[in-house]
């Protein structure tokens, strides 16, 4: 069985312009009457996707950090943190992290514009986390399965702060899972005992437990990094269609929507063939993230026809948009109308 998609576009959650408020009134003037959720766009320090992260680590008192050294062509990688000689993992403790203040400023920011009518009535408050396996996979060099849980625990406890703030009625998390995709694909290296997506299904799910059960919940299952660069350029869609069947399988809380990547020069049936095994529930939305500014509405169009046999789905970008120029973005949020009343 196929749902029926209520939102015909989605934003996967940043948008490059310089504030919440200027992100909330572009993207309602252009999709507003396409979207049932709006991001805030990460804006600022957050601008970089999880990179604002990475002073909670290497300026934590216990945590040092590791000498780097250079890669394979010379370059020097981004430095990297272990635990302390001496400090047991179990005791670190990370604090606020800065999403939960996030979210409060672009929530005041939301709920006026929308008291004006800039953003449409019933269009909730769209928070994007990022999984906690992605920054221990980012800057913890040593000792990630024991500095695992206690970052998580900070990632919960500002998931649970925003559930305070914002009125569950108004408000929708989104998990992104990228650097997953990345360990699924042999191009990022993990620290399992078990088989990697068992790994990392078991942590998708035990961090959708934590949202309230009143509040709607996604995924956004994404195959780029930091650097708007594929990990790895997968071969199909089975391994998205695997985690996203396993989800809906096991997932406790409602599994709302499910967002899947599709590369700009992906048009063929191998792709997207293995979509048809795909299990939705009655209530999940799935997008296909296959709007590209550089082929526009006649590539969306290629796509959407090779994808027809999935059924019902909603579009997007393949990613954020929050690594392009900020002057692309009325041309982006053009196109995913263009593109939406295409379906």
């Amino acid at each position: 069985m196929t749902a029926q998609c209520r939102g015909r576009v989605h934003l996967c959650g940043s948008v490059p312009l310089e504030s919440a408020e200027e992100v909330f009134r572009a993207v309602s003037e252009t999709l507003g009457k396409y979207l049932t959720r709006l991001p805030d766009g990460e804006t600022g320090e957050r601008a970089g996707g999880i990179g604002w992260q990475a002073s909670r680590f290497l300026h934590h008192p216990d945590l040092e950090v590791v000498p780097d050294e250079p890669d394979e062509e010379g370059e020097r990688r981004s430095p990297k943190v272990r635990p302390r000689a001496g400090v047991d993992p179990a005791t670190v403790r990370f604090g606020r992290i800065g999403y939960a203040d996030a979210a409060r400023e672009s929530w005041r920011v939301f709920g006026w514009l929308r008291e004006e009518g800039v953003i449409p009535d019933g269009c909730r408050f769209q928070v994007n986390l990022p999984t906690p396996l992605a920054p221990i996979a980012a800057y913890v060099a040593e000792g990630q399965a024991g500095l695992e849980p206690a970052y998580e625990a900070a990632v919960m406890g500002e998931l649970a702060e925003i559930s305070a703030i914002v009125p569950h009625d108004s408000l929708a998390f989104q998990w992104d899972a990228a650097v997953e995709l990345a360990m699924l694909e042999g191009a990022y290296p993990g620290w399992f005992d078990d088989p990697a997506e068992d790994e990392i299904v078991r942590r998708l799910l035990r961090i959708g437990a934590f949202v309230p059960e009143d509040v709607p919940l996604g995924y956004h299952l994404c195959h780029w990094d930091a650097r708007h660069e594929q990990f790895v350029a997968p071969a199909d869609t089975s391994r998205l269609v695997a985690v996203a069947n396993r989800l809906g399988d096991d997932l406790a809380h409602s599994l709302d929507w499910i967002h899947l990547p599709v590369p700009q020069d992906r048009d063929d049936d191998g792709y997207f063939s293995p979509l048809v095994a795909l299990r939705r529930r009655p209530e999940t939305q799935l997008y296909l993230g296959l709007v590209h500014l550089d082929d526009g509405l006649e590539g969306a169009r290629r796509r959407i026809s090779a994808a027809k046999a999935v059924g019902d789905f909603g579009i997007a970008a393949e990613c954020g948009l929050g690594r392009r120029p900020a002057e692309q973005v009325p041309d982006l949020l053009r196109l995913h109308a263009e593109v939406a009343d295409a379906l």
